[in-house]
C-alpha cells in the first residue's frame, strides 16, 4: 500500500491541502462538519502528519526498525545482536524502539514509519490480536518474529509473514514430559489472562495436555502473573510462586512459560523449604543460556534463535526487493531434560 499523504485526504473529503491543514491544527475557522469529515478519513486510512518534514524533501532511509516488547527479556539479546549484524552488512541501519506492555506495537510502528522513513519493520514479541485493516496500513514490508498467530484469529495470509515456533505445541509436550515423569499436581505460571501474548498459547498447550493425559485442568493451578510488572521477569517468577505456596494448593511439578519465571519461582520455592527437584520439579520455556548454568540445570524448551533471527531477516530483506511474498515459518524446538525435574517422590495412584 502506499504512502498516504495529505493530498490523498484532501482528495477523500473533496477540500483542498490547506483546510486540511487547518483542521489537523483545530483552526476555529473549519465547519464542525467538515473537520469530523477529516477526522475519520485519517482515522480509516492510518495518516499521521509528520511535522519534521513538513519543510524538507523526503530522502530515501535505509533504516530497519526492531519493535521490541520485553526488552528486558534475555532471550531477545542474542536475536538482538544477530539482527543488527545481518543489518549492517546489507550497509542499512537498525533502529531499536522499545514498545511498553500497554502499548499497540503496530500503532508505534505506524509513528515510527513517519519519522524515521523506515524499509522495513521487525516485531519481536508482542501480541497477535492485529485486525487485517490495522496491518494493511502499514505501508513498509514487515514480519513478525517469535509470535504466532493466535487462534481464532482470520487474517489473510498475504497480509503479513511471521516466524515462531508451534508454542502451543510446544508447551504441550513440556506438561506431557513432566507427566510421563509421573506428575499430575503440575502448577502453571503464565501471562495474564486477557494478554494476547505468546502466554496463551503456550498455555492452551498445557490445557490440552492436562485434559488428555492427566483426566483434566486443575483451575486452581492456573497462576495468572502480576499485570503491573515485566510480565516476563524474575521478580514476577517469585511473586507469584510465593501466593501459589501461600494458598496451600498442592502441586509437584512446575512449569513457567518463561525461563526467568522459573527462575524467579526457584528462589520462592526454596524459601519455603521446598527442594528442586525432590519436593517440586520446575521447568521453564525459551532455552536461555542462564538456565544451563543455574543450579540445578533448568528443564526447558530450547528455542532455535539464531536460526529464527538470520531467518527473520532474510525474509525481510527478500519481500522488500520482490522476491518473496509473505510467509509463515515454524520452527521445532528442543525439550532439553536437566535436573531441575524428576519424578515426583510419591506416584500417583494409576487409574
Amino acid at each position: 500500500m502506499a504512502e498516504i499523504t495529505i493530498k490523498d485526504i484532501a482528495r477523500e473529503c473533496g477540500v483542498g491541502v490547506s483546510t486540511v491543514s487547518r483542521a489537523m491544527n483545530d483552526h476555529p475557522d473549519i465547519n464542525p462538519e467538515t473537520k469530523a469529515k477529516i477526522a475519520e478519513a485519517i482515522a480509516k486510512y492510518g495518516y499521521i502528519p509528520n511535522n519534521s518534514a513538513r519543510n524538507l524533501k523526503r530522502t530515501e532511509a535505509n533504516s530497519i526498525a526492531v519493535l521490541i516488547k520485553g526488552i528486558t527479556n534475555p532471550f531477545f539479546t542474542e536475536m538482538i545482536k544477530i539482527i543488527e549484524e545481518e543489518i549492517q552488512s546489507r550497509r542499512y541501519s537498525m533502529v531499536l524502539h522499545h514498545v511498553e506492555n500497554h502499548e499497540n506495537e503496530v500503532d508505534v510502528a505506524l509513528e515510527l514509519v513517519k519519522e524515521k522513513r523506515l524499509r522495513g519493520i521487525i516485531f519481536l514479541g508482542g501480541y497477535f490480536f492485529h485486525t487485517e485493516e490495522k496491518l494493511s496500513k502499514l505501508n513498509v514490508p514487515f514480519i513478525f518474529s517469535t509470535v504466532g498467530a493466535v487462534p481464532g484469529i482470520r487474517i489473510g495470509q498475504n497480509t503479513y509473514s511471521n516466524i515462531a515456533v508451534d508454542d502451543e505445541k510446544e508447551s504441550e509436550r513440556m506438561t506431557a514430559y513432566l507427566m510421563d515423569l509421573g506428575h499430575r499436581d503440575i502448577a502453571i505460571l503464565t501471562t495474564p489472562f486477557m494478554d494476547g501474548s505468546i502466554g496463551q498459547l503456550r498455555l492452551a498447550g498445557y490445557r490440552t495436555a492436562m485434559k488428555r493425559y492427566g483426566g483434566g485442568v486443575k483451575e486452581n493451578l492456573i497462576c495468572y502473573v502480576h499485570e503491573d510488572l515485566d510480565n516476563y521477569s524474575m521478580q514476577n517468577g517469585y511473586l507469584t510462586t510465593k501466593e501459589l505456596i501461600a494458598s496451600g494448593e498442592s502441586f509437584t511439578a512446575l512449569y513457567a512459560i518463561a525461563d526467568m519465571l522459573a527462575i524467579g519461582a526457584c528462589r520462592a520455592l526454596r524459601e519455603a523449604g521446598l527442594r528442586i527437584p525432590e519436593d517440586v520439579s520446575v521447568a521453564g520455556y525459551d532455552g536461555l543460556e542462564l538456565g544451563e548454568y543455574y543450579n540445578p540445570g533448568l528443564t526447558t524448551i530450547k528455542q532455535p534463535v539464531e536460526d529464527m533471527a538470520r531467518t527473520t531477516i532474510k525474509l525481510l530483506f527478500h519481500i522488500m526487493e520482490g522476491r518473496e511474498q509473505h510467509q509463515h515459518i515454524l520452527f521445532p524446538a528442543d525439550l532439553q531434560a536437566r535436573a531441575s525435574t524428576a519424578p515426583p517422590r510419591v506416584l500417583p495412584l494409576q487409574k
